[in-house]
């Protein structure tokens, strides 16, 4: 039996039981959360709120569905002394997050050369399961790059500084030692740099199509209209390895068996998994780095005077320590975000200069055949979410289930007739990650907009896609 207390048209409470130390919370109306119930994410939500040091509440955004340990689209804030890292909170593909380069190009002018981008694209950008680059690195350069992050690719001629200045973190987290990640990892991921990945991974030329918030819109360089493009993808196999790594040894220690094996933040072991998560942060904000200055490049080959800028780039799959105000205190405290969306307001230092008075972009993507949205963060969330929203529509259908229902051809002849053309790297990938699968990216944006999470700027209509 499920226990819900509603609070408004899109906030549900879970009522402490059972062990929980903190209750549950869900941002979502009648429709999503029916799509929410289906499936393990209620029981995942309390599960979160049972982890020692967990505060004020265990969250779940509008999008969230059944991960591992934590649903993804939750989000949890731990006391920094007495709370623990949960390296199942964070999920495998560490640092997936999106990123959205901004242009003066029509969509019109596009069309005319989208077959011959999208071919250039795919030979440049490998994707995939196993997609490798096959420029090999240097593992003193992996080490490099698992510290700097973006940084290191805008030192190598890879971008610009203002770059940088756009990215969560200014593209490089702290406290990232390659010490803390296994050979194994370095192995796994020394051949993967510039490289989308699999699954819901892609890159997505878009038409602005529609501006709901015109002083923002020009804040952020959102002109109708014109094309902007998305980065989707993470840390790849690095991510992949460092979490199997530490939940390994975790319960080892613990003697657990569990998704939510965990240890004290200030333990020896969570400061060692903290940093090597830290590491693949870094190799993905690199990943993306390079991956969107080769995407510039081409561009600029077909339209050399336009103006191509990185609007903001976020992370989905982190745990971060920052301030929020806690009974009326600004506190330090650890937040973990697993499919889910910083979204800070107004004021915050942390956001650039160039948006402080506007708040931090926020980006949600639907699927590849529907909108995507860009929003801007609220001083709101930092009460209601610890300054979090989605990070996109969330699923509702299963890989396996996907894969029973839909098939590769009949996808890519919808997607057609919408005049969306897209390059995939697998059939397979492409009917698992099929627009069907995903809740209604409408229903995300009314929700996360009003619980005051985020505000709506633009939207966004897929015209071409790469597929991982």
């Amino acid at each position: 039996m499920i226990r819900l207390k509603k609070i408004s048209e899109t906030e549900w409470e879970i009522p402490i039981e059972d062990g929980m130390k903190v209750p549950g919370k869900i941002f979502a109306n009648e429709k999503l959360l029916r799509a929410i119930k289906k499936d393990k994410t209620i029981e995942q939500i309390k599960n979160v709120a049972r982890l020692p040091g967990i505060l004020r509440y265990s969250f779940a955004m509008p999008d969230a569905h059944q991960g591992y340990g934590f649903s993804i689209g939750s989000v949890a804030g731990f006391d920094k002394e007495t709370g623990v890292i949960c390296p199942g909170g964070v999920g495998y593909d560490i640092n997936c997050g999106i990123r959205t380069l901004v242009t003066d190009i029509s969509a019109k002018e596009f069309l005319k050369i989208r077959k011959e981008f999208l071919k250039e694209i795919s030979k440049r950008i490998p994707s995939g399961v196993g997609g490798e680059n096959k420029e090999l690195l240097k593992e003193k350069d992996l080490d490099k790059i698992l510290v700097l992050g973006a940084e290191f690719a805008v030192k190598n001629g890879l971008g610009k500084k203002e770059d940088l200045e756009n990215c969560e973190e200014k593209g490089k987290i702290k406290g990232a030692n390659p010490k803390d990640v296994s050979l194994k990892a370095k192995k796994r991921g020394i051949n993967q740099t510039k490289t989308l990945g699999s699954g819901n991974h892609f890159l997505e030329i878009q038409e602005i199509k529609e501006i709901f918030d015109k002083k923002n819109a020009k804040a952020f360089s959102l002109e109708k209209g014109k094309i902007a493009i998305m980065i989707h993808c993470g840390s790849r196999g690095l991510g992949h390895q460092i979490a199997s790594d530490y939940i390994q040894e975790m319960q080892t220690i613990d003697g657990l068996n569990k998704e939510l094996v965990n240890s004290p933040i200030q333990s020896e072991l969570g400061k060692k998994y903290l940093s090597a998560m830290n590491c693949a942060v870094n190799f993905a904000f690199y990943n993306r780095q390079v991956i969107m200055n080769e995407v510039r490049e081409i561009l600029k080959g077909y339209f050399p005077k336009s103006k191509i800028s990185l609007l903001y780039d976020v992370c989905h799959n982190i745990a971060k320590f920052e301030k929020h105000l806690l009974n009326g205190k600004k506190k330090e405290i650890l937040v973990i975000r697993k499919g889910a969306t910083r979204a800070f307001g107004k004021g915050r230092k942390e956001v650039p200069k160039k948006y402080r008075e506007f708040g931090q972009p926020v980006i949600i993507p639907g699927s590849m055949g529907t909108a995507s949205y860009i929003l801007v963060g609220r001083n709101e969330s930092e009460e209601k979410s610890f300054s979090s929203s989605a990070h996109g529509a969330g699923r509702v259908i299963s890989r396996m289930k996907a894969k029973e229902k839909f098939s590769a051809e009949k996808i890519i002849e919808e997607l057609n007739k919408n005049n969306i053309l897209i390059e995939t790297a697998s059939k397979k990938g492409l009917v698992e990650e099929a627009p069907e699968v995903y809740k209604d990216i409408e229903e995300v944006i009314k929700v996360s907009e009003n619980s005051k999470l985020t505000k709506k700027i633009a939207r966004l209509i897929p015209i071409a896609v790469i597929k991982g």
